[in-house]
């Protein structure tokens, strides 16, 4: 009785529209809204890419009845934003481009990342949704260095930081747009979430970026690391942040920082998983390479220039404003760096390469 009431209450706010449904974050937003009842549209690029969230709720043990539906809308083209806010009383943009490869010039990835933002707030705001809720990142924030090394949501990074990623700036960019679009209109609400380094439970084959870094290292394809200290965040409650921001007003016109406890380096990762999967610790990196050479390395190879940019610093990222305006409460560091590995050992994605 008390998850139908739930489930009624749930309904009763609304549609929820989730931009970037096959995405890491997306799945598992999704999974978290149709197990607490509400009724959510899904953008995909193609109408094939609905089996890929289907199967991620299976993953998840939740199935969405009827109170899931799709529609077809890309951040690159106008076309379909009309529908996909039809109807719709929340949006969680999560959407955004995410380089598999360095791209060849920046604006394949500051354009669609910008420009997307943009036109899922303009069919919001057409559509009279009163908020937006845009997934940014602490890219947006942190990544160009204070003497002090402590950064908050008052912190910006500076696009045009030397050697910074053209990821990192296409995050600048576009929440920066983001506001700007907000502060001229008026007539819509923003929130944006900002979060660190996501890890946490894969739902699918297709490990993000991040939860694939714990994925190297249990199959031995990482037998040495960069010195780098980051930020760290359980998908989960990455997702609660953002639910949370959806429905609190207070949440409006502010940016929230994502990050479950303090910097942990990718040597100290591997630590983690050495004493908690010790069936694994030969494939475990056992050197950490020092700033000067990851900065040589950083010349030649792309991967490892997020790695120079932050030059070995441990920054001290605070999340007191989510605890303290929105009562979060992330997961421990640890915890989410098991419960990654744990999936990854679930899905049958940690055994090495033949041969």
């Amino acid at each position: 009785m008390h998850t139908q009431k739930a489930g009624a209450r749930a309904a009763e706010r609304g549609r929820v529209l989730v931009t970037g449904g096959t995405g890491f974050v997306g799945s598992h937003s999704i999974a978290r809204l149709a197990g607490e009842g509400y009724r959510i549209r899904a953008t995909v690029r193609d109408p094939g890419q609905e089996a890929q969230i289907l199967a991620a709720l299976r993953q998840a043990g939740i199935d969405p009845a009827d109170r899931l539906e799709f529609a077809v809308a890309d951040l690159g083209a106008d076309d379909g934003w009309t529908e996909a806010m039809d109807g719709v009383r929340h949006v969680l943009h999560h959407a955004s481009p995410f380089p598999t490869t360095p791209p060849k010039t920046e604006d394949e990835v500051v354009l669609p990342a910008r420009d997307g933002a943009l036109r899922v707030l303009s069919a919001a705001r057409k559509a009279g949704v009163p908020r937006v809720v845009m997934t940014s990142s602490y890219a947006a924030v942190g990544y160009t260095v204070k003497p002090d090394d402590h950064y908050s949501e008052a912190d910006w990074t500076d696009p045009d930081t030397e050697g910074l990623p053209a990821y990192h700036k296409s995050k600048v960019l576009a929440e920066r747009a983001a506001w700007d679009y907000v502060h001229t209109h008026g007539d819509i609400e923003l929130t944006v979430v900002n979060p660190t380094g996501i890890f946490g439970p894969p739902l699918d084959d297709r490990p993000s970026g991040s939860v694939g870094l714990v994925r190297n290292m249990l199959t031995g394809r990482m037998p040495v690391v960069p010195v780098m200290y980051f930020g760290v965040v359980d998908v989960r409650d990455v997702v609660d942040l953002h639910l949370r921001a959806m429905l609190r007003p207070k949440a409006a016109g502010e940016r929230f920082i994502a990050v479950g406890g303090p910097s942990v380096s990718l040597f100290g990762m591997a630590q983690v998983l050495r004493e908690h999967f010790p069936a694994a610790a030969a494939l475990l990196p056992s050197e950490e390479l020092t700033i000067e050479q990851v900065r040589e390395a950083a010349k030649t190879q792309p991967a490892l220039r997020d790695a120079a940019a932050l030059r070995g610093r441990i920054p001290v990222i605070s999340n007191e404003k989510a605890r303290s305006v929105l009562g979060w409460k992330p997961r421990d560091v640890v915890e989410t760096i098991v419960a990654t590995a744990d999936g990854l050992i679930r899905l049958g994605l940690t055994l090495p390469d033949a041969g």
